[in-house]
């Protein structure tokens, strides 16, 4: 049977080496199975597509799906999917914070029945303090909101086994804003729990920034529930309630107590305070807004300049030899 390894990446020069020793030192160990090993580069700007050919050279197993630009993780990983042939699909980063050695436990399970064998988190070793409680406290705000049946796994990446029925489940899903942790989550299928200690990067540094990071806890939010609509909905009946009420208030006493309307600088407060509120709301219904927008363009997620096998490589280079004979 063939297992496939999907290992996006962008910019990982000094790690792809160092993963490749790793991972085959792994799979060449284990009986029973074969392997291809699928990178999908998510428009890296260095060496790292050169470093994959040589390799390839010498390992057919070797595949990559060179994406056009950066499309972002999730869309590299989706195309990773689309073309993987296994009949179980591994998928991990390329920095080796993923360990290799993991893979039999994963084969193990998948053995067993399980469809989805997602590995957890128990330690990141280099990680701040306040990126783990923020991380901890989003999850657990993301599984309250989140519709009814699907499950989030906080500490549970894209480190997983899935069974071949799962990648064709997930492949149908063509969102523009993908939140892949998530839709893991939606589709269902059998899942097993194993753990593991997440090690520092072996080269490089993480393309993850705060930006990029709220962008994908936004989509985790937006994709799966409609929580914050009605959050804002809530808000604006209780405000709408206060001020009826208020305004009760302020003409029952201008009117048969004699008193004085409040001035200025209360009228002001609240003034600011509740455009200020009504600008978050349309702030959240933009979002939302804005995601239909994108997704009724109905474009295509990502673009493939080339897709190199061995046997690809080698048709080239037996043209190219044609060429200058």
């Amino acid at each position: 049977m063939l297992v496939s390894v999907v290992v996006p990446f962008y910019n990982e020069e000094e790690s792809l080496k160092p993963f490749y020793d790793a991972i085959t030192q792994v799979i060449d160990s284990v009986e029973r199975y074969e392997f291809e090993l699928v990178f999908s580069n998510d428009g890296s700007k260095d060496q790292s597509v050169e470093i994959l050919q040589k390799i390839m050279i010498n390992d057919s197993r070797v595949k990559i799906v060179d994406l056009l630009r950066n499309y972002g993780k999730e869309t590299a990983l989706l195309a990773g999917l689309d073309h993987a042939e296994g009949d179980a699909v591994i998928m991990m980063d390329s920095d080796l914070q993923h360990p290799p050695y993991l893979i039999p436990e994963f084969l193990k399970w998948w053995e067993q029945g399980y469809d989805d064998i997602y590995a957890t988190r128990q330690e990141r070793v280099g990680e701040p303090w306040l990126k783990k409680k923020t991380s901890e406290l989003y999850y657990k705000i993301l599984q309250g909101v989140t519709e009814q049946g699907v499950e989030i796994y906080p500490n549970a990446g894209d480190f997983r086994l899935l069974d071949r029925k799962v990648v064709d489940a997930l492949i149908q899903l063509r969102e523009q804003s993908r939140y892949m942790k998530g839709m893991y989550g939606w589709v269902g299928f059998r899942k097993k729990e194993i753990f593991f200690d997440a090690a520092e990067r072996v080269g490089g540094t993480t393309k993850f920034n705060f930006k990029k990071l709220m962008k994908l806890a936004i989509d985790g939010v937006t994709s799966f529930t409609t929580a914050p609509l009605t959050f804002a909905a809530y808000i604006g009946s209780v405000f709408a309630l206060f001020g009826f009420v208020y305004g009760i208030i302020i003409l029952i006493q201008t009117i048969f107590l004699g008193k004085d309307v409040p001035g200025f600088p209360s009228i002001m407060t609240a003034v600011l305070f509740l455009g200020g509120l009504q600008l978050i709301t349309l702030g959240i219904a933009g979002t939302y807004i804005g995601k239909i927008f994108y997704e009724s363009k109905n474009r295509p997620l990502y673009f493939v300049e080339d897709f190199l096998t061995a046997e690809s490589m080698k048709k080239r280079s037996e043209g190219e030899n044609d060429d200058i004979r």
